[in-house]
C-alpha cells in the first residue's frame, strides 16, 4: 500500500463518514495505526481534515435545505431535519461539540447550516470535536499495542 492509498483512503473514509451517508472511518484509522507503517500525525491529519470537510458538506446541505428538502434524492428526511433543529435550538452552538457522535452528530451539522450558524464558529467547534475524537481513538488503539 502506498502513502497516497493509506492517507487518501483514510481521508475519503472520514469524509464520507461525516456526511449523512453511513460509513465508519474509525475502523480504517485503527487498522492503519495498528500496522505501524504510517505517521501517526499524518493519519490524524488525514482523518480530521476529511471528517471536518464532510461536516462542511452537511452544513452546506443545511444552508440549502429549504430549497431541496422536498426532493426525493435529498439525503435527510424531514423528520431527521426537524429532530436536529429541535436539538440545536435547545442546546445551541455548543451542541456542535457532539458532532463526533454517531446518529446525532451528522444531523446537528445539517441543522447548524439550516439555522445559519456563522461558518467560522461552526468550523472551530466541529474541528475541536472531530480532532478530539480521533486523538482519543489513537490513544486507545496505540495503548493496546
Amino acid at each position: 500500500m502506498t502513502g497516497l492509498t493509506a492517507y487518501g483512503g483514510l481521508f475519503l473514509s472520514a469524509l464520507i463518514a461525516a456526511t449523512i451517508l453511513p460509513a465508519q472511518s474509525e475502523i480504517v484509522l485503527a487498522a492503519l495505526l495498528r500496522s505501524g507503517e504510517w505517521s501517526i500525525w499524518g493519519l490524524l491529519f488525514s482523518a480530521s481534515i476529511g471528517n471536518v470537510l464532510g461536516s462542511l458538506i452537511n452544513y452546506g446541505l443545511g444552508r440549502g435545505a429549504e430549497t431541496f428538502s422536498d426532493r426525493p434524492w435529498f439525503p435527510a428526511s424531514a423528520t431527521a431535519l426537524a429532530r436536529a433543529q429541535r436539538w440545536y435550538a435547545k442546546y445551541g452552538r455548543w451542541s456542535l461539540l457532539l458532532s463526533w457522535m454517531p446518529i446525532v452528530g451528522d444531523p446537528l451539522t445539517v441543522a447548524a447550516g439550516l439555522l445559519r450558524e456563522p461558518i467560522w464558529r461552526f468550523l472551530l467547534l466541529v474541528t475541536i470535536a472531530k480532532v478530539g475524537r480521533y486523538v482519543v481513538l489513537t490513544i486507545a488503539v496505540l495503548g493496546l499495542r
